[in-house]
């Protein structure tokens, strides 16, 4: 295996792991308007010491694909300019609401808090299913390895695939956030959390297996189909232990929805980064777009030593944050 295919590997596990510890941060924010106002302060005290640990994934994921393959950062992020500045303007309201909604105590401001956490969470959990559908998928890149930008370039990407692969991320997440709602609080928040997710469940899967059985049809592998398979296993396995009340492995188990999801899309993308659907276009691979071999010979020794200690120091903040948060 050369240094390109582990990199490749790497970001799609920093990724992967953004999506599943990140992920459950956008659902609680997406639920907010479904709770009581005494139930929303303690959905966001069951995120509120490990939400900003959970968001350096995102900053290390895109750090790694700037410095493993700075083409495919170069024109992801030129010609997917608009959706990725609304993920963070998202991400900079759901930040602010946050941190600031205990520094005035007032209804008012902590309504307008809650008001940015969801705007935020819902914002970003869509953009990102539509970016990455898009990816998958393939754009328009030209000869100078260029896509269209602006409201034009934007409007490209809300295809019937993307806009699918965006509703399958938003319930992915709205789920994962129910279930981590659901082991980290005790009732009445607990039951509530319950309900709304056993009357969501079964659509969200649904919707996933529409967008995923696409994904596999017209850019699967045979590999990926053993994911598919695994991934239906696991949210079946999510919702029998969600309707018997069965936290954990509810919980665990559609985390292992979102892993194997990441996997599909980024199996089913190799060993392409961003394919063109131009017939004169340039396609993004492993190869032509990815730095030097010193470069990332460097940056695997960096990885080596590094990663273990921030896996177990992040490891510890959940040990140490353990306990069920009340009303």
């Amino acid at each position: 295996m050369d240094l390109q295919t582990v990199w490749f590997i790497l970001v799609a596990v920093l990724f992967a792991g953004y999506f599943v510890l990140e992920g459950f941060d956008f659902g609680v924010g997406m639920v907010l308007p479904w709770l009581k106002k005494e139930e929303r302060t303690a959905a966001i005290k069951t995120i509120g010491p490990v939400w900003d640990g959970n968001e350096v994934w995102l900053i290390t994921a895109g750090g790694a694909l700037f410095a493993a393959f700075p083409e495919w950062y170069a024109t992801l992020f030129s010609g997917f300019y608009l959706p990725l500045f609304l993920i963070l303007l998202g991400l900079i309201l759901r930040g602010v609401g946050l941190e600031w909604r205990g520094k005035v105590d007032t209804e008012q401001w902590r309504d307008r808090c809650d008001l940015g956490i969801m705007f935020g969470s819902w914002v970003a959990a869509i953009l990102w299913g539509v970016a990455f559908g898009n990816i998958v998928r393939g754009v328009a890149i030209d000869g100078n390895r260029q896509i269209e930008s602006g409201f034009d370039g934007f409007i490209a990407l809300l295809n019937p695939y993307g806009l699918l692969g965006g509703v399958t991320f938003l319930g992915a997440f709205l789920i994962h956030g129910l279930l981590f709602l659901g082991l980290k609080s005790e009732e009445p928040l607990r039951g509530r959390a319950h309900e709304i997710a056993r009357k969501l469940i079964i659509p969200v899967i649904a919707v996933a297996a529409v967008f995923l059985v696409w994904t596999q049809l017209q850019h699967g592998r045979v590999a990926t189909w053993i994911l598919l398979v695994a991934l239906v296993l696991c949210a079946l396995a999510a919702a029998v232990a969600l309707f018997r009340g069965r936290d954990g492995w509810a919980f665990a188990a559609w985390a292992g929805v979102i892993l194997l999801c990441a996997a599909q899309l980024f199996g089913s993308l190799f060993p392409n980064l961003m394919p063109t659907t131009l017939a004169d276009g340039v396609s993004l691979d492993i190869y032509n777009a990815s730095s030097s071999q010193y470069t990332l010979t460097i940056m695997t020794w960096a990885a080596v030593l590094l990663t273990p200690v921030v896996l177990l120091y992040q490891g510890w903040t959940y040990w140490v944050f353990r306990k069920r948060v009340s009303v």
